[in-house]
């Protein structure tokens, strides 16, 4: 789905899923700036990529590309947990939010999420979980969504944090 954004000097960017070629487009870079993510080989690349493709929509990895620089510019992924709860339930897990440092406030971090929880969303989940560090919970969450109210609004309940040890 291409994205035009006004701002930036009216970019273009496409929210898509994850494809094998991404390496070449940055991705591993981008990962880079969220936490240590040492050098993937090709196969290696190709491999969790088959991998996580296994799993259908139950895993996703979302990417935004920047339609003028070919360049992997945000990615995130859900999974979906299936519970024995809330009438065997489904939760799906967001990770992985990072938008690249040239990109910032741009408001992509914020269209990834939307994405990902759409697909959980979609898959049925009674909540989503944002999963970050201690760290990113107040500064990135807060901005992602801007706190309980929207994520009501959001049509799911409030949730949990995840926190790192």
């Amino acid at each position: 789905m291409h994205v035009g954004h006004s701002s930036g000097g009216g970019k273009k960017f496409e929210v898509r899923k994850l494809e094998i070629s991404d390496k070449s487009k940055g991705f591993i870079e981008l990962l880079q700036q969220l936490t240590v993510c040492d050098s993937v080989s090709d196969k290696e690349f190709e491999e969790r990529f088959h991998e996580i493709s296994c799993y259908g929509n139950d895993h996703i990895v979302y990417v935004i590309e920047d339609d003028s620089s070919g360049k992997i510019v945000a990615t995130g992924s859900v999974f979906v947990e299936k519970k024995f709860i809330r009438n065997c339930g489904k939760v799906g897990h967001i990770e992985d939010v990072v938008v690249d440092s040239s990109a910032r406030g741009l408001q992509l971090g914020k269209k990834i999420v939307e994405f990902l929880v759409g697909h959980a969303r979609s898959m049925g989940c009674y909540k989503v979980i944002l999963d970050c560090s201690i760290e990113n919970r107040v500064s990135r969450s807060a901005r992602l969504y801007s706190g309980r109210r929207r994520h009501q609004q959001s049509g799911f309940t409030t949730g949990a944090f995840t926190v790192d040890s």
